[in-house]
């Protein structure tokens, strides 16, 4: 039982770490966020509801300055005051802004914020792991190195997760009558909207690229017969 000790030890550290963090988030945004009522999104929003066979989709704005949409463990849904400000420059449109809706429910459809704190533990222990081997042989980088193959391995699992919200968000919005076309072109503007394009290596990317994120949604509207 004691030599498991130190990975218990680990979970215990994550477990709690994770929890932190979610207490954290929570009560970001519920300082520095409102509910989304602008009426150029209602209608879009009345589009998804339906869809779902639900009421209007709820949506909060998150007011911070960078793009982006966010789901929160608790399932609420938001945009960032960045998003909204593009909006308002006619950078994006209403149907862009609702693919992005769409893709934050499919995170929420399929349990990723769940799964997030569990894969964070396990690269805890897959780092604690591989830096006691590698430490071994090679001292003084086998932590980094360690280090490098746990940020590989989250990168990918949340690349599967973005790939599994955009296919959802796609389902949805062909369903709700607007289509894949706004989330592809949304995917083409995004680097310029955020800033630029990333030097990340693409094994250490937390998205997709965009061309591979485009290919896989024309890769399920060929299978659905979509045209």
């Amino acid at each position: 039982m004691l030599k498991y000790t130190p990975i218990i030890l680990i979970l215990l550290y994550a477990a709690a770490m994770w929890y932190f963090s979610l207490w954290r988030l929570k009560a970001e945004l519920r300082e520095r966020s409102t509910p989304l009522k602008d009426p150029r999104l209602q209608p879009v929003l009345e589009q998804l509801g339906r869809a779902m066979d639900l009421p209007p989709i709820r949506a909060h704005v998150y007011e911070i300055a960078p793009v982006n949409g966010l789901a929160a463990p608790d399932g609420r849904i938001f945009l960032t005051r960045g998003f909204l400000d593009k909006l308002d420059q006619g950078h994006v449109t209403e149907a862009e802004l609702a693919s992005v809706i769409a893709h934050e429910l499919g995170h929420v459809a399929h349990g990723h914020s769940r799964r997030r704190m569990i894969d964070f533990a396990g690269q805890n222990v897959l780092r604690l792991v591989l830096a006691g081997v590698l430490g071994r042989f090679l001292p003084g980088i086998g932590g980094w190195i360690a280090g490098l193959a746990a940020g590989a391995v989250s990168a990918r699992l949340s690349r599967q997760d973005e790939f599994e919200a955009d296919a959802f968000a796609s389902a949805l919005m062909i369903k709700a009558g607007l289509g894949t076309a706004p989330q592809k072109s949304l995917f083409r503007k995004l680097d310029r909207l955020a800033g630029g394009r990333s030097s990340t290596p693409a094994w250490l990317m937390s998205h997709p690229k965009t061309e591979t994120r485009i290919a896989a949604i024309e890769k399920l509207e060929a299978r659905w017969n979509i045209r």
